[in-house]
């Protein structure tokens, strides 16, 4: 038996107008099926059903570019735009052009493995309450409710690993498992992506993360990708003025948030702000979990020397591993977080109101927005915290009355923390427990719109 095929376009050649095809792949460019994505963009088959996490960034090689080229005629993601990115999808998205399902990411990499193991569907607690979950079916089980959750089938998947053997048995490395076993089980024809094709036995079977009987083709990539000239965010960290005095930056946000933490916990940490959190908690008793695969990460890393290009954290950003650390898939990520193991997520948001909701994923609509793994993280038992400015970019509040975007989590949130403020949920309303030097307890209550109390010994937070 042999399963490679001596290019990417002869490996796509069959893939016609219409098919479902599932892109494996979280955040870092390099395990993308680049080869395979480009193949298709030049083979132009049209009226593509994509799943995947995110279309990406304009001109990636990802979904997106074939969302520019008009492939495209719906999307099933995790993340359907991204804030301050225009791009091609989006565009098409509004003028209706393109279908839009939005799953949590959690969700996602399940209805996928449900697929490929013939369970037709399964109830889930995450997304009760939230927009997603309208029009959907809710039964209550152990007096919870939960949402009906339909498997998904697609026609190919696109997968990346490191290397595979002439069987299709497949190797990853490090945290790049992330979509890539639930997608080939829940395709038809699952096509991989290596650096290496390598005789069967030459991978011990320890080491095979992807049995062959799930992978129909392999073949090796032909692009190359420069890590080092992948695009970043790089938000400024100089602090917002509220009356004319500065907040705290934003690494003061995160420093503040990790005394939240406490020792000998496990920690979630969500993207932008969150992810500053692990650089306070590096010689803490904690150990940090991320979405796409990785228990046991620490500090984030910048040189180039320090880097394994395998090892980063949900946001993309590299990071150092702790002794004892371990890999695996989304499907065994997201068990962590549902099954209630995780024991404080931290996440940023858009919103939190007096009601202890919170907002982090559209400022739009259920079709435009992205959910990630934040609703799956909220369906779990940990404490949430949630990290963002007082007000936004406008000065519009951002502790509110009442939401004013789509809900993320309804009654969940256990503490917040913003550059005025910290914020603790007692006794069903939040308390004011800290707040930034500079300001007064006064100065934070009328800069707030949310009804809060002020509690008896307010502190200054460092």
């Amino acid at each position: 038996m042999n399963k490679v095929f001596a290019s990417p376009a002869q490996a796509i050649a069959d893939i016609n107008d219409g098919a479902t095809i599932a892109i494996a792949g979280f955040s870092v460019g390099h395990r993308f099926a680049t080869s395979l994505i480009l193949a298709l963009r030049e083979k132009g088959t049209k009226e593509l059903c994509l799943v995947c996490n995110s279309l990406g960034d304009p001109g990636a090689t990802r979904g997106q570019i074939l969302a520019e080229n008009k492939q495209v005629k719906k999307l099933i993601a995790a993340f359907s735009v991204r804030p301050g990115t225009p791009t091609a999808s989006e565009d098409q998205i509004i003028a209706g052009e393109m279908a839009v399902e939005l799953v949590p990411q959690g969700i996602l990499v399940e209805r996928c493995r449900a697929g490929g193991a013939g369970i037709p569907a399964f109830y889930s607690p995450t997304s009760v309450g939230t927009a997603l979950a309208e029009g959907r079916e809710i039964r209550e089980f152990d007096g919870k409710p939960h949402v009906l959750e339909r498997a998904i089938h697609v026609d190919y998947a696109f997968l990346r690993g490191y290397r595979a053997d002439l069987l299709g048995n497949v190797q990853f490395r490090g945290g790049s498992q992330n979509f890539n076993p639930s997608f080939a089980k829940a395709a038809r024809v699952a096509i991989v992506e290596v650096d290496e094709i390598v005789e069967p036995g030459v991978i011990p079977p320890e080491l095979i993360n992807l049995p062959g009987i799930f992978v129909s083709r392999v073949v090796k990539t032909t692009e190359k990708f420069d890590l080092w000239r992948r695009p970043e965010r790089r938000p400024s960290d100089k602090p917002r003025l509220y009356n004319g005095k500065p907040g705290l930056t934003r690494a003061g946000i995160a420093k503040n948030a990790a005394r939240l933490v406490r020792d000998g916990t496990y920690v979630n940490l969500g993207v932008g702000i969150p992810t500053m959190v692990s650089n306070y908690l590096v010689e803490r008793d904690v150990i940090l979990h991320a979405e796409n695969g990785v228990l046991g990460y620490g500090r984030m890393l910048s040189e180039e020397h320090e880097v394994d290009p395998d090892i980063y954290n949900a946001a993309g950003q590299f990071v150092a591993l702790k002794p004892g650390a371990s890999f695996f898939d989304s499907v065994t990520s997201f068990e962590m977080a549902r099954g209630g193991r995780i024991d404080t997520v931290i996440l940023g948001a858009y919103e939190v109101d007096q009601s202890g909701s919170v907002a982090n994923w559209s400022t739009a609509d259920a079709k435009r927005g992205g959910i990630g793994g934040a609703m799956d993280l909220l369906s779990g038992k940990g404490d949430l915290i949630i990290v963002m400015e007082h007000s936004d970019s406008k000065g519009r509040p951002k502790l509110r009355r009442k939401c004013t975007y789509p809900l993320t989590g309804k009654g969940c949130v256990n503490y917040v923390v913003t550059d005025l403020a910290l914020l603790r949920w007692h006794d069903g309303r939040f308390v004011l427990d800290e707040v930034a030097p500079g300001f007064t307890p006064t100065e934070v209550v009328k800069l707030t719109e949310m009804e809060i109390a002020v509690g008896p010994e307010v502190r200054t937070m460092e």
